[in-house]
């Protein structure tokens, strides 16, 4: 995504045309890595089941400053009931580099969402009747940094499309 003073302009499939030689480039972890360790341990992934990317929502949770940079943090949203919450807690506490445990359970007016049926990015899935939802810290957290801090130009990764590498999600354990 191509972002100019903190609006989106462009939806590129290449950046090559934006590309300055002085830019500088990173990698943040998300918490897809995770999501097969829930499926192997038999949770229920509701927005994989559905076909669709995750739910990501703004909060009113500011993040630290960085220089220029300040806004608010993006979650992601995965339902489960009560017993398979502890389970997700515990199999994604496993994985810090790539957001690990939940940052929030239940209440999302608490973390500034209003309607979970409107997510900022992404798409809704059902929170059923019994169940909590559970918020991880987003790697989409960037692009409402960008929005608010409003740099002249910035590059982002579209929601739901990630970096590919050889590296196995099992060699993040405890990373």
């Amino acid at each position: 995504l191509i972002w100019r003073d903190g609006l989106l302009v462009d939806e590129p499939t290449s950046i090559d045309s934006y590309w300055q030689d002085d830019f500088v480039s990173f990698l943040i972890g998300c918490s897809f890595t995770f999501e097969s360790a829930l499926i192997a341990a038999g949770l229920s992934v509701r927005h994989i089941e559905l076909g669709c990317n995750v739910p990501m929502y703004k909060t009113s949770i500011p993040c630290e400053p960085a220089g220029r940079f300040f806004g608010n943090m993006v979650v992601s949203m995965r339902p489960f009931p009560p017993a398979d919450a502890i389970r997700a807690v515990q199999i994604t506490s496993d994985y810090p580099a790539v957001h690990g445990a939940p940052i929030h359970i239940g209440f999302p007016d608490q973390l500034g969402i209003q309607d979970l049926d409107h997510p900022d990015f992404g798409d809704p899935v059902p929170v059923r009747a019994g169940e909590l939802p559970l918020f991880w810290a987003c790697g989409v957290t960037p692009q409402s940094v960008v929005m608010a801090a409003k740099p002249p130009l910035a590059i982002t990764h579209s929601p739901g499309c990630m970096f590919v590498t050889d590296v196995k999600d099992s060699d993040l354990i405890g990373s």
